[in-house]
């Protein structure tokens, strides 16, 4: 009976021991990781903090002049001066892309309600036709960060001297580091057209006002072929409703198309209008007035369920994803 007690006992002390020395090493491995992820932390930030010191206009320039290849957010500056940070595509065909602007829709059942900076924050009103004017001005509002949140426009959208244009939609509140794997379409245009209307969209814009009664829907806006880089032409007809699908074409990227009403909306997102006038329900942003229509930077992309209609509303995917641009 000794025997057997002194060996439980014996026993007991022997599993106590064990368990003392893996809770060590369980110890000393997690302090490990920690201090490993600390360094790393603090290298990452380090590395993030050193991206300030680059001069550079554009994103192109910083791939170029500093060989820099990583998707993120890095620094840029203006002709004047100005210091501002914003996200770079590296990766894309080539990379070089600096993302200037995004749009994002926050509230459909708003009528140019606050947060609708891409057509009026002050209602629809026919003696205000051109709204908030923020494509042909030079407001900045958001942060690069928050694209995904709410509008966003920096500097770059009037100061950089670009070629060609890339367009994501990326689902609303989507961390930045997800972006290019979240996105519904991401597409670029390749053949130079921003060259022919002074580099950039504030040039094209101050060119080419976006406002109401303005002219004829004969008028549909120059369009210019996207090369895909998510998603095809067929899954961008699937974004917009059966009546969009029926009136316009996918794989190009169209400017200041007029509606019926005399409406011209700014960007219509990876189509261009072709028999049909109704372009509020498949372009987005404008002016400050859409008589007959709903007021917003996506003005009727919702049209079927707040006013009874059928198929003109966009899927859902693409009244809930920010449109965000990016020059090269």
């Amino acid at each position: 009976m000794l025997a057997l007690v002194e060996h439980s006992y014996s026993a007991a002390v022997s599993f106590q021991i064990e368990n003392l020395e893996l809770n060590h090493r369980d110890t000393v491995r997690n302090v490990n990781e920690t201090q490993w992820l600390t360094r790393t932390s603090f290298a990452q930030l380090e590395k993030l903090r050193n991206r300030f010191d680059y001069v550079a206009r554009s994103c192109k320039d910083i791939r170029d002049r500093y060989n820099e290849q990583e998707d993120g957010l890095y620094y840029l500056t203006t002709a004047d001066g100005m210091v501002y940070q914003t996200f770079c595509d590296m990766t894309t065909a080539g990379g070089g892309w600096t993302l200037v602007a995004s749009v994002h829709e926050n509230n459909f059942n708003g009528q140019c309600t606050a947060g609708d900076r891409w057509s009026s924050q002050q209602g629809s009103d026919a003696n205000l036709p051109d709204g908030e004017g923020n494509w042909s001005n030079r407001n900045t509002f958001g942060t690069a960060e928050g694209a995904t949140s709410d509008d966003y426009k920096n500097p770059g959208y009037y100061d950089i001297s670009a070629q060609d244009m890339s367009v994501w939609h990326v689902p609303n509140n989507f961390p930045l580091k997800h972006w290019s794997l979240a996105s519904i379409l991401r597409y670029h245009t390749n053949n130079r057209f921003l060259s022919l209307y002074g580099g950039n969209l504030f040039e094209l814009f101050q060119q080419y006002p976006v406002r109401y009664n303005i002219g004829s829907c004969s008028d549909r806006g120059p369009a210019f072929p996207i090369v895909y880089d998510f998603g095809n032409k067929e899954s961008t007809k699937q974004l917009y409703g059966p009546n969009t699908r029926a009136e316009s074409e996918p794989g190009f990227l169209t400017f200041r198309p007029i509606n019926y009403e005399r409406a011209a909306m700014a960007i219509c997102s990876g189509v261009r209008p072709t028999t049909g006038c109704n372009t509020e329900h498949y372009c987005i942003g404008g002016g400050g007035h859409f008589p007959g229509h709903l007021c917003g930077d996506f003005s009727s992309f919702d049209w079927d369920r707040l006013k009874g209609g059928t198929g003109w509303s966009a899927s859902k995917e693409m009244r809930e994803s920010a449109v965000l641009l990016f020059y090269r």
